[in-house]
């Protein structure tokens, strides 16, 4: 009797590319709705107008490069991409602006580098700084998380706005915009005004919550729980947000200690800005992350170390993408020094890992 089997490999790996966008893809739907329903149809047009630049982008980019345009299109690389991306950028952004970054994360943060798996730094990151760098006024177009005193949009005058640039008749920028609470607490921490002073204020204290920003809070409680699904799947590895939120809350509860009237506590810094979504969902990329468990523990702390650097002393009011895109320049390094120890062998044995070696 003959058998007739298939070829090696006959094991099937369950995290293929495909699949590990699908889960995260997958795991980032309750923050998004919740993002959608304290911010309003900005998010959906973001997202939507990212998506379609993503994937054009993408297939130009892969014909220039005379590689087979479905396969890749279908993998969701892209599509994630764009959606991190349209998470981070202001609700009403000018049309253009979501265009410029989503092409510069596609072209400049992957397909210059040869593609996904070989591009060094974060796309969405490096799509985010590009536009904020280059057009800060513009990343200053919040929407006001169902807060009274504002004018909340509805689809058509969003879009309106998006794409032809002008507030509806009757309304100003002020009456539909607002300053993040990390941005507002860092402004007027700089004017010299406590953290009890500013969320007793009358103008600045309705935009804070219990341990956050409105809205804020909610979104980043479901980014949390999407994340830990994603980690108890085994798609990313638990050490990276472990290492990120462990640093930034213990350096943010030291300093808060040491001065509460002038260092934000650390359940404001968990729970405000895209903390979560950074560090389960942009900081955990594997192309881009260190690959060693120690390493990924490094990689994740100095993530968590630069972000509340920047967000007490630096420019920024958040920090995300800088400290992001400042660690993946580290990674090759980490993977170096912090590469396990064959089994069976001695750590002297490897001559990359000392220079004792030559001198025996």
């Amino acid at each position: 009797m003959q058998f007739k089997t298939t070829s090696s490999p006959h094991y099937t790996p369950e995290n293929s590319v495909n699949t590990i966008m699908r889960r995260v893809l997958l795991a980032m739907i309750p923050g998004t709705l919740a993002t959608i329903f304290f911010f309003g149809w900005g998010v959906i047009i973001n997202m939507l107008l990212a998506c379609v630049v993503a994937l054009g982008t993408e297939a130009l980019m892969l014909g220039m490069r005379n590689r087979a345009i479905k396969p890749y299109l279908l993998d969701g690389s892209a599509i994630l991409t764009a959606c991190l991306l349209a998470l981070a950028l202001p609700q009403l952004a000018p049309w253009w602006l979501t265009c410029i970054a989503t092409v510069s994360a596609i072209i400049f943060g992957k397909h210059l580098y040869g593609g996904l798996g070989f591009n060094p730094f974060n796309p969405a990151m490096v799509g985010y700084v590009i536009a904020i760098i280059s057009f800060p006024k513009e990343m200053t177009q919040w929407v006001p998380p169902l807060l009274e005193g504002y004018t909340h949009l509805n689809f058509l005058q969003t879009f309106q706005v998006i794409f032809g640039g002008q507030v509806p008749a009757g309304l100003s920028w002020d009456a539909i915009t607002m300053a993040t609470p990390l941005d507002t607490l860092k402004t007027q921490l700089g004017l010299e005004l406590s953290i009890n002073d500013i969320h007793q204020h009358e103008v600045y204290g309705p935009m804070f919550g219990a341990v956050g920003g409105i809205g804020w809070e909610w979104i980043n409680g479901l980014f949390l729980a999407g994340g830990l699904w994603l980690a108890m799947k085994r798609v990313i590895d638990w050490r990276i947000p472990a290492g990120l939120l462990g640093t930034l809350f213990f350096l943010s509860n030291s300093f808060a200690l040491y001065d509460y009237s002038s260092f934000t506590p650390p359940t404001f810094h968990m729970f405000s800005g895209g903390i979560m979504l950074a560090a389960f969902f942009i900081a955990t990329d594997p192309v881009t992350a260190a690959t060693t468990p120690r390493g990924r523990w490094i990689f994740g702390a100095g993530i968590g170390f630069f972000i509340f650097v920047i967000r007490t002393w630096g420019g920024y009011p958040d920090g995300i993408a800088f400290a992001v895109l400042l660690m993946n320049m580290t990674t090759p390094l980490l993977d170096y020094y912090t590469m396990p120890r064959a089994f069976g062998h001695h750590w002297r044995e490897f001559p990359q890992h000392t220079k004792k070696h030559d001198d025996e």
